[in-house]
């Protein structure tokens, strides 16, 4: 139960941010494609701080947070290099 009630916290605090920058729900595809843009990225931004000020450098913090991964999703080809890799790893 508590995820649906934080996730709606997230929404009214959401919603409350659109009305102060006068964008209406349901936004326009570049405004929403942006702010989901910029959730996907707010997502990251604790577990890369939590690597870095263990000591991690960003690029290494980044990579080993899956930062990239998350965001952008698998590239195409991806699936067939992975399992190319665990072919190779198991032999």
């Amino acid at each position: 139960m508590k995820p649906y009630i934080l996730s709606l916290l997230a929404g009214i605090l959401i919603g409350v941010v659109y009305y102060a920058i006068g964008v209406q729900s349901p936004a326009p595809p570049t405004i929403a494609l942006v702010g989901l843009l910029g959730m996907l990225a707010g997502e990251q931004i604790l577990p890369l701080a939590r690597r870095m000020l263990s000591g991690d450098k960003p690029r290494a913090a980044w990579r080993e947070a899956k930062c990239g991964q998350h965001m952008f999703g698998s590239l195409p080809g991806a699936q067939v290099s992975d399992a190319a890799a665990r072919d190779r790893q198991s032999s």
